[in-house]
């Protein structure tokens, strides 16, 4: 069996229509149970996001913004630019659609992650104090904190999520996020030999520094690179204003179109399941890997936790994703470009040089945020699975894939990504519902009234 056949039977299975049905399933049900929290308490969850200070909690450790900012990084990578275009290029403007869609689901995925991993390290361990876990290995971070407690088989459940989390770390979060940071290198000018190894060297050291060192990296990083990205953005939206109805237009017609019969039927299958599968790698809904970036938070409660969670997916997504879609719809691209062309071209036929230069840079910083984040997922992953002894070997292992994914073909690299984020999203997406089952049980056998969310 050649390389590219056996990635995709790895792709498809753990990757499939079966996979990404069921995050949705999950965004719908938690959605559904918390009366659609994320449309109607609007303002509730984004007070806690825009009101975070940078206080540190009751009993110290990261901010909320800190940890806000980390998550943030996680997410916002170069799939708001590279897996924006990606989608267009295989599902045309509708993808754009049913990546929002999918994203307003996941914004409940991610409130139930954070929540459910806050309370059970509130029950876990008194506070102050670490807890082991069930294994007598190292003690659970994130959402390995509510993995663990999904019945008999959640010791194996939290394995199976952690040795995802860490090849998912080296795949997507790193080889991925490396790739296009050396094509944007290389626009910007820079030899690629040089640009691979010093990627190589920055990532080893940031792996070594863990959550405490990212942090620091990202409450910086993060509001720079996002008021780069919208600066860019609008201004190439107002360069291409009047083609913004037409492009909004394309974005539902692509999405529902059934017009051709069958053929029209497929194409939206098509446009869904890229606008799915690009939306969940973007932001995240359903690995539950945004709950490491707040394993340090204290003295906050966790709804707050959860509504950061919210905002997360919203900014990700619902805003950043649409706004690189919409800049490349209205500059009307011609035939033939595809995947991080289209951007390329979109932000150059509006802003000239400048334009070219300005997304280069946005993806190379947006490919080291994610990097510093996803660094720590993988490293808290991997000292699940050694019982705290793999210290020194993440290091090595997230400088290696730095440096391979810069050289590596951008297809492959995202067909590993797709894999390995199935093999964190399906023991996750069942621990959720396993909870959401007993907090629905609980909720019954006492007063009937609550919510799954409200009673965990």
């Amino acid at each position: 069996m050649s390389v590219a056949r056996l990635l995709d039977s790895l792709s498809a299975a753990l990757w499939g229509w079966h996979v990404l049905l069921l995050i949705l399933a999950a965004g719908a049900w938690f959605s559904y149970e918390s009366c659609f929290y994320q449309l109607l308490h609007i303002g509730r969850w984004l007070r806690a996001a825009l009101g975070s200070s940078g206080r540190k909690g009751e009993q110290g450790g990261a901010t909320r913004f800190q940890a806000l900012t980390a998550a943030l990084a996680g997410s916002i990578g170069t799939g708001n630019i590279v897996g924006v275009a990606a989608a267009l290029t295989v599902g045309g403007p509708g993808a754009l659609f049913w990546m929002g869609a999918s994203a307003t689901l996941g914004m409940m995925t991610v409130f139930a992650e954070n929540y459910f991993a806050a309370r059970c390290r509130e029950a876990g361990r008194p506070a102050g104090q670490h807890n082991r876990s069930r294994q007598g290995g190292r003690r659970p971070a994130g959402p390995l904190h509510y993995i663990e407690r999904a019945g008999r088989f959640g010791g194996a459940l939290a394995a199976v999520y952690a040795l995802g989390c860490c090849l998912s770390s080296l795949g997507m979060g790193n080889m991925a996020q490396m790739n296009a940071f050396a094509a944007a290198c290389q626009g910007l000018g820079l030899p690629a030999l040089p640009v691979a190894l010093g990627a190589g060297v920055l990532v080893f050291f940031v792996a070594r520094g863990g959550l405490g060192f990212a942090v620091k990296i990202t409450e910086k990083l993060v509001p720079a690179m996002t008021l780069l990205f919208f600066a860019a953005s609008l201004g190439t939206l107002w360069v291409h204003r009047a083609n913004l109805p037409a492009a909004v237009g394309s974005v539902f017609q692509g999405a529902f179109s059934l017009r051709a019969g069958a053929g029209g039927t497929a194409g939206m299958l098509i446009a869904m399941k890229a606008g799915v599968s690009r939306g969940v790698f973007t932001n995240e809904a359903g690995l539950g890997s945004s709950a490491f970036a707040y394993e340090e938070v204290r003295g906050h409660s966790p709804e707050e936790l959860g509504c950061l969670g919210i905002f997360q997916v919203f900014a990700d997504t619902l805003v950043m994703c649409t706004v690189t879609g919409l800049c490349i719809l209205c500059s009307c691209p011609p035939q033939g470009l595809e995947g991080a062309e289209l951007t390329f071209y979109a932000y150059r036929s509006a802003l000239g040089d400048r334009g070219g230069w300005a997304v280069s840079l946005c993806t190379a910083l947006f490919a080291l945020a994610t990097v510093v984040a996803w660094c720590c997922y993988g490293r808290e992953g991997l000292l699940y699975l050694t019982g705290g002894r793999g210290k020194t070997l993440y290091g090595p292992l997230a400088a290696a894939a730095a440096m391979i994914g810069c050289a590596a073909p951008v297809g492959a690299v995202l067909q590993v990504g797709d894999a390995f984020n199935g093999l964190m999203a399906l023991p996750n997406v069942a621990a959720l519902f396993w909870l959401a089952a007993q907090a629905a049980n609980r909720r019954k056998a006492e007063s009937g009234g609550k919510k799954v969310l409200e009673d965990s």
